[in-house]
């Protein structure tokens, strides 16, 4: 595939001069993503499609890589938790334990219409290397902790807020370097966090009862201090100077972006940004309370097999998924995501109806599969149905919305543990929301598609009108002795009377 041209270069040039439309005027070029003051305030480039980008796409794994993987491996260090700082004796412990990492997960949601607008306004890489030095004082903070209490600030707070400001730029950087293999690039960037599942429940399996809780939380420190450095990659992409720009009306830009409201007015994205949040109330269960569910009901000791069957499986559906993306047409990215949902419901279902560890290994690696597709081809449809220059918003109010449920998702399942004894009811009900969510989202490409269709009509309709003008003017520039009569249309001399 060849590359786009890069702005400044010769082929730069002969790029912009193809862009010129008929009348000589320049038309403008496709705004980047989420193209804040670091990037520039003038009009937007050409996406590079390569070059310091797959350097960028490199960063951006490790950042999905280090933050979701060590999310994704918490139900490790919720056993941990439940054993260090748990009570046998109080009978809601696993309700409260669970509360850390669903804090954790819904921080990095939460916060994420906040960075949204500190992405704008400040460009991606400022946002990020901030996010992750919170982020690492979070962690760190953790390793101290000597209780329950204070784990779900520095934890769940600190550390959450911080992975969210790191992981947003992330996603948003991708669009300034890439457009035409955006899918393939994002499949390849939310594959790091497949990676890192694999990896860490193996790496926490050995340290944990070696060295402790707390000694593991420093050496997941490390993942962060990369995450930091990493993030002094996200370079913005040189864009033509505005040269006349005055500080008032980067002012005015600046509040513009903070109170985008355009993202709203598309009732395709209103749909999404409800169907998405109702699928994700039961998505994070399996993730903190699995691990538990095998200790409790086989005798089986390798429950970490479980976590390493999703982060594969996982990895392959976003690459394979991410790809696919690129070839759908418009919204119809939306029907993959609805697969999805499905999928992940039905597997969450049938987690208390598998008799053996092997049943359980087949469910983990289907639901990891359809997991990888929804999270691969998130950046895509949004671009799809706000536009590029209204993405980062939309992407961020999106994740703010996902952080309620994510949030509330596992203590409730930890509540019907303490009652009930046992996760079978938690994991029946965890496989509702996704099929709800899912039907919600089928109704999006009908939308746009009747959209599309009225756009058309009303363009043929513009089309028609304009070239029955021009019938009639050139119609009275050949007879100019003539004129259309009343009564059925038809030229008349100059003498007709119009009585």
């Amino acid at each position: 595939m060849r590359e786009s041209p890069v702005p400044g270069s010769g082929e730069g040039e002969k790029e912009q001069e193809r862009l010129k439309g008929e009348d000589g005027q320049q038309q403008p070029a496709l705004p980047l993503a989420g193209q804040g003051v670091e990037a520039g305030a003038g009009a937007g480039a050409l996406p590079p499609e390569g070059g310091w980008g797959w350097v960028v796409m490199l960063a951006s794994m490790w950042c999905n890589g280090s933050v979701f993987g060590i999310q994704n491996a918490f139900g490790l260090i919720y056993l941990s938790l439940l054993r260090d700082f748990g009570d046998e004796k109080d009978e809601h412990r696993q309700f409260k334990t669970a509360w850390v990492g669903s804090v954790s997960m819904g921080m990095i949601f939460l916060c994420s219409p906040i960075v949204s607008v500190f992405t704008d306004l400040y460009g991606c890489r400022k946002t990020a290397v901030a996010g992750a030095a919170v982020a690492l004082v979070g962690i760190l903070a953790s390793s101290f902790v000597t209780s329950l209490g204070p784990m779900y600030f520095t934890y769940g707070v600190v550390f959450g807020c911080g992975s969210s400001f790191a992981y947003q730029p992330s996603l948003v950087i991708l669009g300034h370097y890439f457009k035409q293999r955006l899918g393939l690039v994002n499949g390849i960037v939310t594959a790091g966090s497949s990676v890192f599942t694999i990896v860490l429940p193996l790496l926490l399996k050995q340290l944990l009862p070696k060295i402790g809780l707390s000694h593991t939380l420093r050496v997941l420190s490390i993942f962060i201090f990369v995450l930091l450095l990493a993030s002094f990659t996200y370079r913005p992409v040189a864009t033509p100077s505005g040269g006349g720009n005055t500080n008032s009306a980067k002012q005015k830009l600046n509040f513009r972006k903070i109170f985008n409201v355009k993202i709203w007015r598309f009732l395709g994205y209103r749909i999404w940004a409800f169907g998405i949040p109702t699928a994700l109330f039961g998505y994070f269960v399996p993730y903190v309370h699995l691990m538990k569910h095998v200790e409790e009901t086989f005798s089986s000791k390798n429950e970490e097999v479980l976590l390493m069957c999703i982060g594969i499986s996982s990895g392959v559906g976003r690459l394979v998924f991410g790809r696919v993306a690129d070839y759908l047409p418009g919204s119809y990215k939306v029907f993959l995501q609805v697969a999805s949902f499905f999928v992940i419901g039905l597997m969450s279902m049938m987690i208390p109806v598998c008799q053996g560890f092997a049943g359980l290994v087949v469910v983990c690696l289907l639901m990891g599969l359809f997991d990888g597709c929804f999270i691969s081809i998130m950046a895509p449809i949004a671009f799809e149905l706000v536009g590029a220059e209204n993405v980062s918003q939309a992407i961020g109010f999106l994740l703010g919305l996902m952080s309620i449920p994510m949030t509330s998702g596992p203590p409730i399942a930890g509540f019907l543990r303490d009652t009930l004894g046992n996760y079978n009811l938690a994991f029946y009900l965890a496989g509702v929301p996704p099929m709800i969510g899912g039907a919600i989202l089928c109704t999006i490409p009908w939308i746009q598609y009747r959209k599309a269709r009225a756009q058309r009509w009303l363009e043929e309709e513009e089309e028609q009108k304009q070239m029955s003008g021009e019938s009639a003017t050139k119609m009275l520039e050949q007879n100019p002795t003539k004129v259309l009569g009343p009564t059925d249309g038809r030229p008349q001399g100059e003498d007709a009377t119009t009585i």
